[in-house]
């Protein structure tokens, strides 16, 4: 599907990065005209993708994720996150409400969430290859602006 506008970015695995991923994609969200809470939904759905990739996809080493945003036309804001790390066995299991294997300071809510609070998600992973999370947000059009 052709896009309107793209951004790609890459970056280390650093908790820091996670705040970065969100207000870049807010920022670039911002064309779309979105209201606070679409914006919100989104921001989340992004640190839940990134921080996923810092504790899971590499938990003891530093590694590459890569954020890509498209809006598509019909005003949709398409993200992907992807990171080559560890990978996940068991997608369903992962998508699992309260599963986890970050420990006990972990919720194992990530993938709820960006599911949840975005259009459409879907979730690529192969073990020892990495993890693709893609997702997809309509934005509602306000005041008849095109």
């Amino acid at each position: 599907m052709k896009s309107e506008n793209y951004m790609e970015l890459k970056f280390p695995s650093k908790s820091a990065n996670e705040a970065f991923a969100r207000a870049a994609v807010a920022c670039f969200a911002a064309q779309l005209d979105p209201t606070l809470d679409e914006l919100g939904d989104i921001k989340t759905a992004v640190s839940e993708a990134v921080t996923n990739c810092i504790v899971h996809a590499y938990p003891d080493e530093l590694g590459e994720i890569v954020l890509k945003a498209r809006i598509l036309p019909d005003s949709v804001l398409d993200i992907v996150v992807k990171d080559r790390g560890r990978g996940i066995e068991d997608t369903e299991k992962a998508r699992t409400p309260m599963f986890t294997t970050g420990g006990a300071d972990r919720s194992g809510m990530g993938f709820t969430i960006m599911e949840s609070f975005m259009t459409e998600f879907r979730l690529t992973s192969a073990p020892g290859k990495g993890t693709t999370v893609h997702m997809k947000r309509k934005i509602i059009r306000r005041g008849g602006k095109k």
